[in-house]
């Protein structure tokens, strides 16, 4: 059985929980998670694809076990994600990578594929995020980060992320209680609550900025692939078509019966993933 192994990596005044998969000789893979979420979602995709990659996945700064912002005003924006990334990369000694990011993650990688790493991301994978997001979605996204929940069990919570993340799709058991086991946290009453920084939700307003990024997806020049939940509110059709005219002009794969966003947990996503990757 291919093992999981935990890292924590410094970065200035911060650590940053890493897991990682596979042989550290192999291809370097890095899967960087969404905006609530953390580097466990793609324990699947990771086991799968560690037989030709080692395979990368971070908390983000705020997120599961990495620590939380010293200042909200600098800490959760795209520019400190950026120094992270370089400091990860820095601990495993990894030269050339190929990126994977979902929603937030893959914002993260097309801004430093088309700055600090430009010449070392060789492949990019962006999942159901453009470089524009509607406001309504926005506003969906910020309301239920802004206001963690509370339960008193973890069998509540795990309830609750079915509900909250249904546009994920079908997904296994197994693969909502991991969500469940490495979402949760007990705050100091012993209640269950989720395992993160509720001022993530500065994305919206602080950083907001952050989230327009036509410029550098314009200035993108390697192979990129789009995908899309074919019902997602936060990459609407019409933006993944100009995505497609412009930039780095990537194929588009779209995901039925999918909304925000393809959780890349299936063979079949494992297998679109590793043909693109070994392209």
């Amino acid at each position: 059985m291919i093992e999981r192994r935990s890292d924590y990596v410094s970065s200035g005044a911060h650590e940053l929980h890493v897991s990682s998969w596979g042989d550290r000789s192999k291809p370097a893979l890095v899967m960087w998670h969404g905006l609530a979420r953390t580097g466990r979602d793609f324990d699947e995709a990771a086991i799968a694809l560690s037989d030709e990659y080692f395979v990368i996945c971070p908390d983000t700064l705020g997120r599961g076990l990495s620590s939380w912002a010293t200042d909200i005003a600098t800490d959760y924006s795209y520019a400190s994600y950026g120094e992270h990334a370089s400091a990860i990369l820095d601990h495993f000694s990894v030269g050339t990578l190929r990126w994977v990011g979902t929603s937030m993650g893959g914002l993260i990688g097309v801004t430093l594929a088309a700055g600090p790493l430009r010449d070392r991301i060789s492949h990019l994978v962006v999942n159901d995020i453009g470089p524009w997001i509607p406001e309504a979605a926005s506003t969906r996204i910020a309301d239920y980060v802004g206001a963690p929940p509370s339960f008193h069990s973890v069998i509540e919570l795990e309830q609750w992320l079915r509900t909250n993340y249904a546009p994920f799709g079908d997904n296994t058991a197994g693969f909502w209680r991991r969500m469940a086991d490495s979402s949760m946290r007990r705050s100091d009453d012993g209640r269950v609550t989720v395992h993160y920084d509720p001022n993530i939700v500065t994305q919206f307003t602080v950083h907001k900025g952050d989230l327009d990024c036509w410029d550098e997806w314009d200035s993108l020049d390697l192979p990129t692939l789009l995908l899309r939940g074919a019902e997602s509110d936060v990459l609407p059709a019409s933006v993944a078509a100009d995505m497609r005219g412009r930039g780095p002009k990537p194929e588009l794969v779209e995901f039925a019966g999918v909304g925000h966003a393809p959780t890349l947990a299936t063979e079949a996503e494992w297998t679109l993933l590793r043909e693109f990757l070994a392209s």
